[in-house]
């Protein structure tokens, strides 16, 4: 069976870190999501993928090429405009020589078994099938009506707030062939999009039986907004083994799991708790702190007397003495001057709160700190308050706090008053 991987979208409300990327391409723990997504699907004995691109699609093809360095068959398929899910499938009709395939969305992390169970649902019923997955706030998803093992109704993104948890569209189907001739059937949405979800509201409403299959939570994490990147980064460290491939100085404590890639450095005096990963190159201390959940990436350097928490940070990036990182996610080539604050709690102690295309959004985490762009330069003693983003290629001048989003390529500077005196003689 064929995999179809939908990776064409913009990424718009992972912006500012899709800015200068493929959502898809963002790393978690060393590795980008759709990397291991190709190792989910490798793993449940999946090998030939077609991907559909458009946003920044030469970074997926430059980096996954054929796939055969993964074990893989890949070919790629350019969605030119972005029409929608239903649009980007039936795109890959000739491509399709099977009775079915399977299609992911490429912004999920998930485990092999969603995959499998998926297939083996297919297998058992010869049914389209739709995963569903449990969640206690469904108002961002597609809300599914099952009865006996079957999908009765999808609605999109309910705006009624609900109690407990309900069964979500968990963005992992298995198709049928016959899915391409309901698709150019199906109109646009009111989005001016021809939406995957709507063709298969269409075979439902003529009775046409589609097959349910139930996966766990804990299995899948739908990457949607940046916080969403923690979740997923704090599901793949909790699961990572220990590997010390680089070096691991004298007078230096490591506590719990620690992934040490090649030529990486914890330097004398620093204080490992992990699950913490740390790429190729990197260098940390001496005599920081870094907690559980963090991923550095590589070549990126933590100076002296840093603290970080549950945080990416992602490639090339250099965070300079006595500088508090906590529950952030920090761009590629960024330098964090010393002293750099990033807060990640409030006052009130409520969720923070971020802007994403103009909405204030409830992130529901209590604790969220920066979300900064690639390629940002940070003065001395910044303080970054909660849930704040900066965009990429933006400069902060010394001594600022930053109070509200930043856009992209912009500098930012604090003007200072000066009275000064005349010395008595």
């Amino acid at each position: 069976m064929k995999a179809v991987i939908l990776a064409a979208g913009e990424g718009t409300r992972l912006k500012p870190l899709t800015v200068t990327k493929s959502k898809h391409m963002i790393p978690i723990a060393g590795k980008p999501i759709l990397e291991r997504l190709f190792i989910a699907l490798k793993d449940a004995g999946i090998t030939e993928t077609i991907v559909v691109v458009n946003h920044h699609q030469e970074l997926i093809q430059n980096r996954f090429n054929d796939g055969e360095r993964y074990g893989l068959r890949i070919q790629y398929i350019k969605q030119e405009k972005l029409l929608g899910t239903a649009n980007a499938i039936s795109l890959v009709e000739e491509y399709i020589d099977g009775d079915g395939f399977l299609v992911a969305y490429g912004d999920l992390h998930i485990d092999p078994s969603v995959i499998s169970s998926a297939v083996e649902k297919y297998t058992e019923k010869n049914l389209d099938v739709l995963s569903i997955v449990y969640v206690e706030h469904p108002q961002r998803y597609g809300v599914v009506a099952v009865e006996n093992d079957k999908v009765k109704d999808i609605v999109e993104k309910p705006r009624q707030k609900s109690v407990g948890k309900h069964p979500i569209n968990a963005g992992v189907y298995v198709f049928l062939n016959k899915i391409f001739q309901e698709i150019k059937k199906t109109p646009k949405s009111k989005r001016g999009e021809y939406e995957i979800t709507d063709t298969i509201q269409r075979l439902l409403n003529r009775d046409v039986e589609i097959a349910s299959n139930v996966i766990s939570s804990a299995s899948w994490t739908d990457i949607g907004y940046p916080w969403d990147l923690l979740e997923a980064n704090r599901k793949v460290l909790s699961r990572a083994k220990p590997a010390i491939k680089g070096e691991v100085e004298e007078e230096a404590h490591v506590k719990g799991t620690l992934i040490l890639e090649e030529n990486a450095r914890i330097r004398s005096g620093a204080y490992i708790e992990g699950p913490v990963y740390i790429g190729v190159g990197s260098s940390v201390g001496p005599n920081c702190y870094v907690r559980p959940f963090t991923s550095i990436g590589n070549y990126a350097n933590v100076g002296n007397a840093c603290e970080v928490k549950n945080s990416l940070i992602f490639d090339g990036t250099h965070v300079s003495h006595l500088s508090y990182v906590g529950d952030s996610i920090i761009g590629e080539n960024c330098n964090l001057g010393a002293g750099t604050l990033t807060g990640n709690l409030r006052f009130d102690k409520r969720s923070v709160k971020v802007k994403v295309k103009n909405v204030l959004i409830d992130s529901g985490r209590k604790k969220l700190g920066a979300i900064i762009g690639d390629n940002v330069e940070v003065g001395i003693g910044v303080k970054i308050m909660p849930g704040i983003k900066v965009g990429p290629h933006s400069w902060i001048g010394p001594n600022v706090v930053l109070y509200r989003d930043i856009a992209a390529k912009t500098y930012v500077l604090q003007t200072q008053g000066l009275e000064f005196m005349k010395t008595k003689n």
